[in-house]
């Protein structure tokens, strides 16, 4: 296997978010490209990442792998990538991934492939009636507004308006993304209005999908997980998948 990337960045940058929600994870390379399904320890949050081969200068695969690894070692690594470089990945001997960086200089480095004793994750199959597009600001700016207020917030839409809110012990927030605005997409599939409530936590490392795509796709339900979607068309997807905090009476 022999895998050479022409534009490292948005594997370093994909890998360096992952590693905010996921210590350990399975690679899977195959023809399809390199893709990743990975659990947080908690069991809150899902990762699903594919680097497509059209990212790839050289895609030599002799057969379907699979490896682990430990991505904060990963990330470490990739953040000496420089603008301009090329990175190469094979694997010795079975046991290590070579990380190849190819610039005015040639620097490798050896990563241990580990052994992971977690059960293969598969991506759950969902059914969302609302979705909404909108530029990867807008929702940024409101997780941090609504995370001056309380730990979690909600999200609502009924169909034509999407709103943020968090409510903390003396204050609140609320933040109202109009459907009428031409770089906000909203779709409902149903005619109630659907609300759903989220850690500000999780959802702070989720948004750094920015430095993926300038776009993101939000897709949710009444008490239901959350899925945002980050795409750079023809070279990643970056999604994560949410689980509710519901509240009960």
């Amino acid at each position: 296997m022999k895998l050479t990337l022409s534009e490292p960045k948005f594997f370093r940058d994909s890998i360096s978010i992952i590693s905010d929600l996921v210590t350990e994870a399975r690679f899977s390379i195959n023809k399809q490209g390199i893709t990743l399904v990975a659990m947080d320890p908690a069991n809150v949050a899902m990762v699903i990442f594919k680097l497509l081969p059209s990212m790839f200068t050289e895609f030599k695969i002799e057969e379907n792998q699979d490896i682990a690894l430990n991505l904060n070692n990963l990330k470490q690594i990739l953040k000496r990538v420089g603008q301009n470089e090329l990175v190469s990945l094979e694997i010795e001997g079975g046991s290590k991934l070579k990380i190849t960086i190819i610039g005015n200089t040639t620097r490798r480095f050896m990563l241990p492939i580990i052994a992971l004793d977690e059960k293969e994750q598969k991506t759950p199959n969902l059914t969302f009636p609302t979705t909404v597009t909108m530029p990867v600001e807008m929702l940024s700016a409101a997780v941090e507004d609504a995370s001056i207020v309380a730990d979690s917030l909600l999200m609502f839409s009924d169909g034509k308006k999407f709103i943020v809110s968090a409510v903390g012990d003396l204050n609140n927030a609320e933040i109202e993304i109009s459907g009428d605005d031409d770089n906000v997409d909203i779709v409902s599939a149903g005619a109630a209005p659907v609300k759903s409530r989220y850690s500000i936590e999780y959802l702070k490392k989720m948004i750094g999908g920015s430095r993926v795509s300038d776009k993101v796709k939000l897709q949710f339900n009444k008490d239901y997980p959350l899925k945002l979607e980050y795409v750079a068309t023809d070279k990643v997807q970056l999604s994560f998948i949410l689980a509710p905090r519901v509240e009960h009476d």
